[in-house]
């Protein structure tokens, strides 16, 4: 699939209503909703979708469809995915990232090298994960992160999901660097909480980015503002003839 990238802007000619594919690089504390607002925004095009949420707190690749390409968004989801981060050990939060504050702090004198291999372990092949409380899965119509921000707790069913690669790619405790390949649903999140959980000292996803949707990779994606910037030569166009 053909794609709107820093690569091919220079070459291509949009036509936003009968689809194009854009791949967006999102800030951080941005949320995917705000890539797709501001690209509809940009084009003028009702029907935007994107193909795949990434957390607030996350940076990276988005990819968002326009027109008749929203008919490939679940095709999009379906892709590996492939992300780098920080997990840090020695502390937890309710959200198992940074978007909440710190409920529990453990001292990680016992942790080393060694054992931070061994657990890394578990977390390759097909793996099974709850999902966390802050979410966006509904149940009983209701987002999960709403009831978690009124501090309610619900059981929540596990899922298989699969993780091709997890590298270790540098140790500077309390954080550890990584790099996953996985499959669609994986919450990077409870791994990290898990991993935590496994050395017994807690941990929590500090960073991540996501680097990848199959093809698709996030050196060619637009910051919204440059995304924007390049819009507005073809929305503003009939306007000026």
């Amino acid at each position: 699939m053909k794609a709107i990238t820093k690569k091919t802007i220079a070459k291509i000619d949009p036509d936003f209503v009968s689809g194009e594919i854009v791949l967006i690089d999102k800030a951080f504390r941005k949320s995917s909703f705000d890539c797709v607002y501001k690209v509809r925004k940009a084009v003028d095009v009702k029907k935007v979708g994107h193909a795949g949420t990434l957390d607030p707190n996350a940076t990276g690749l988005v990819v968002v469809c326009t027109g008749r390409m929203t008919k490939e968004i679940s095709k999009i989801q379906d892709l590996e995915k492939s992300y780098t981060g920080i997990i840090t050990l020695g502390k937890t939060t309710p959200s198992y990232d940074g978007e909440s504050k710190f409920d529990s702090e453990n001292g990680i004198e016992k942790v080393n090298e060694k054992e931070i291999f061994k657990i890394r372990e578990l977390f390759l092949g097909n793996i099974s994960q709850i999902p966390p409380m802050f979410s966006a899965i509904k149940q009983n119509g209701q987002p999960l992160y709403k009831m978690a921000r009124k501090g309610k707790v619900v059981k929540r069913e596990e899922r298989s999901v699969s993780v091709s690669k997890f590298e270790i790619t540098k140790i500077d405790l309390p954080d550890i660097y990584f790099e996953i390949d996985c499959s669609k649903g994986t919450y990077i999140r409870v791994i990290a909480n898990d991993f935590g959980r496994h050395l017994g000292c807690g941990a929590y996803l500090k960073q991540l980015r996501r680097t990848r949707i199959g093809d698709f990779c996030v050196e060619d994606a637009l910051t919204l503002d440059e995304f924007k910037e390049f819009a507005k030569n073809y929305v503003l166009a009939p306007q000026l003839n």
